[in-house]
């Protein structure tokens, strides 16, 4: 007897766990969940009984469970947004509208201006960084699709709410979001209807994969195990690279590595660093600038080389280039497309000087309404003067 209640106990538990699931099956279409759509879905799924014989056939022998969804429950997860708009609900949202409601759900995390906050991701910047050694990804220069913005934000945000936004302000969150990049007008109105009239700055930056054709089989080969590399020899030391953090004021010596004299010999000849050509390129520093000051202001610099350039060959990136900066009339950079702001700017002539520059790397967004300059600004009041200094540095 007890053998056979060993054998019956799991059939017993199985029955009850199919019985349990078509309980809940039922409340689902008949709870709370579904009001307005309940009633509809089971006088469909009668008038499918039918058929119901038919696929009961088809199912002999599986598990014989279950039915053939609705178009309708099919529409209800169907909810994605596709790179030609198709699946996108009426409604709109313009520009002003979206600095409102990216302020109140949005800035915590990603800043005022979309620049990010601490480990939360920057959604603006970064433009022509993909092939740098450390990319600056964002939705202005990364993102290919507008569909991938509007779908994201509709779907996941705000963070901790997900789906409480409504149409029309997820219209104008991915308004501002665009603003923020340069990418639309401050007067633009994104919606259903002018959602295929936004070009995204890297929707020719992606190809299709093809390495299971062109690179799996080189791969897929045995791995080396034992004296795979013939010698090893240092190529470049991590003082060099600039990733060894050193307190202002002090020097990269041999000491702060343990290392004797002839290593100090080896650093000094590797290559230059990337900022140490900026530096080179922009023109002996004048007399009257502090040289600690100038490199200072080099590592502070980097806060913008995202959209900046600087020195020999400096170009417009997202940002003008900033050679002879100081001194310059505002938004005269000879190529770049200036805001409205700062067309007007330049209209009443001003310049930058140190008053101006200071009070703009404090915080451009309140100096300048309406730039679309997405930086959030500088904290510290050393970093604004080391920075100025370095502009100084650069001539024409």
């Amino acid at each position: 007897m007890s053998k056979f209640r060993e054998l019956l106990l799991p059939a017993v538990v199985m029955a009850a766990m199919v019985t349990s699931m078509g309980f809940l099956a039922t409340d689902r279409l008949e709870g709370d969940e579904f009001p307005e759509r309940a009633p509809s879905l089971v006088s469909q799924a009668a008038a499918q009984d039918s058929t119901s014989s038919e696929r009961t056939s088809k199912t002999a022998g599986r598990h014989g469970l279950g039915r053939i969804a609705l178009p309708e429950e099919i529409a209800a997860w169907d909810i994605d947004i596709s790179p030609d708009g198709r699946g996108l609900p009426e409604g709109s949202g313009d520009v002003l509208t979206g600095e409102e409601v990216f302020g109140d759900v949005c800035a915590s995390c990603h800043g005022d201006f979309a620049e990010g906050v601490d480990n939360w991701p920057a959604l603006a910047g970064g433009f022509d960084t993909l092939a740098d050694q450390d990319p600056v990804k964002t939705v202005g220069s990364y993102w290919p699709y507008l569909s991938t913005v509007w779908d994201y934000v509709h779907r996941s945000m705000p963070f901790g709410s997900a789906q409480t936004l409504s149409d029309d302000e997820v219209y104008a969150i991915v308004a501002y979001i665009l603003y923020s990049n340069d990418l639309v007008e401050e007067d633009f109105e994104l919606s259903h209807e002018t959602f295929n009239d936004v070009a995204m700055y890297n929707r020719d930056g992606f190809i299709v994969d093809d390495r299971a054709e062109t690179e799996y089989s080189k791969w897929r080969t045995t791995p080396c195990m034992d004296n795979c590399k013939g010698s090893m020899e240092i190529t470049m030391r991590a003082s060099v690279l600039d990733v060894t953090p050193v307190d202002d004021g002090e020097t990269q010596d041999a000491a702060m590595m343990g290392e004797d004299n002839d290593n100090e010999t080896e650093v000094a000849s590797a290559p230059p660093t990337d900022t140490q050509e900026e530096t080179r390129s922009a023109g002996p520093v004048a007399a009257s600038l502090d040289p600690a000051l100038v490199v200072k202001g080099e590592k502070v610099f980097r806060k913008c080389k995202a959209c900046h350039q600087i020195g020999e060959g400096a170009k417009n990136k997202s940002g003008p280039q900033l050679n002879g900066v100081m001194g310059r009339t505002f938004g005269t950079v000879e190529g770049f497309k200036y805001s409205k702001s700062f067309r007007a700017a330049s209209e009443e002539g001003r310049v930058w000087n140190d008053v101006e520059m200071t009070a703009f790397l404090a915080k451009p967004r309140a100096y300048i309404k309406g730039t679309k300059m997405s930086f959030a600004g500088l904290k510290k009041q050393a970093d604004v003067e080391a920075l100025i200094t370095y502009l100084r540095s650069a001539g024409e």
